[in-house]
């Protein structure tokens, strides 16, 4: 797989990397400026030259992922049988310098229900970097609002699930959960199948404290404990955006996720 299609693989997966690249050479060199190499914590895809300069150079990457961090560094290599080396001798009598940048995983959302409130938290978030999962039971509804958000910096996958609560399981590890659904029931299942789930980041669920209050005991009553219950944010959103217009809702909805999402992008060797 070449370098470049490494990275859209990635970020698909939400799998972190760093980015390995010559940057200079002096002499003689096992490749030119520009050479690019991908790493991650099992695998390598691309050359910056081979022997002992890539194996450090892949140590190096992996130490960095491990420790997760995220500064931009570079390594000069001198290429001279005089050089303390740890995989091998090289003696081409150039000097490389390589740089180090982590590629830090999207944060990952998933919108269940894509109504008047969802349609327009999907173009809030659309504007955003991010992997955001679209989910309907509603094949009519299951599609891309691109007249709203027609060049989109999300990645986006539209999920028509007739059992929605079947998709929490194909989500990636850490994604953040939004039910607004147009049925109740739908909601419900999903508070209840989410709470199942241990890979999962924050669950939040759009409506009224009367209905949480409902669902609380519904909850309850199938199992699980009051304090995994109360890890359910509900009522939704930033209480301080006041506003019952869907776009005014989705907003506050938007404003509490992406306050959320921030938080944790630091940490550059998790999985999303």
């Amino acid at each position: 797989m070449h370098w470049i299609n490494a990275i859209a693989h990635l970020r698909a997966s939400g799998e972190a990397a760093v980015l390995v690249t010559v940057i200079e050479t002096r002499g003689h060199a096992p490749q030119s400026p520009g050479a690019k190499m991908v790493v991650t914590t099992e695998r390598t895809w691309g050359t910056v030259g081979g022997g002992n300069l890539e194996a450090t150079a892949v140590q190096h990457a992996r130490e960095q992922l491990q420790a997760a961090d995220a500064a931009t560094r570079t390594m000069r290599f001198d290429l001279n049988e005089h050089a303390t080396t740890e995989h091998g001798t090289q003696c081409c009598g150039g000097v490389v310098t390589v740089l180090f940048e982590a590629l830090r995983p999207s944060p990952s959302i998933a919108v269940f229900g894509l109504g008047h409130v969802g349609v327009e938290l999907a173009a809030l978030l659309a504007r955003h970097d991010v992997r955001l999962h679209l989910v309907d039971s509603r094949a009519s509804h299951a599609v891309w609002p691109s007249t709203i958000a027609p060049d989109p910096t999300a990645d986006i996958v539209i999920h028509h699930a007739p059992v929605p609560e079947v998709t929490l399981g194909e989500l990636p590890v850490g994604t953040h959960v939004v039910i607004l659904t147009h049925d109740h029931s739908e909601d419900a299942a999903l508070c209840d199948m989410a709470l199942r789930c241990r890979h999962l980041g924050s669950v939040g669920l759009i409506g009224s404290s009367a209905k949480w209050r409902r669902f609380e005991k519904r909850l309850q009553d199938e199992g699980h404990s009051p304090e995994a219950v109360a890890g359910i944010r509900s009522p939704l959103g930033d209480r301080s955006i006041a506003g019952k217009d869907p776009a005014v809702v989705a907003v506050s909805i938007a404003a509490e996720l992406l306050r959320i999402t921030e938080s944790e992008r630091a940490p550059v060797g998790a999985t999303r």
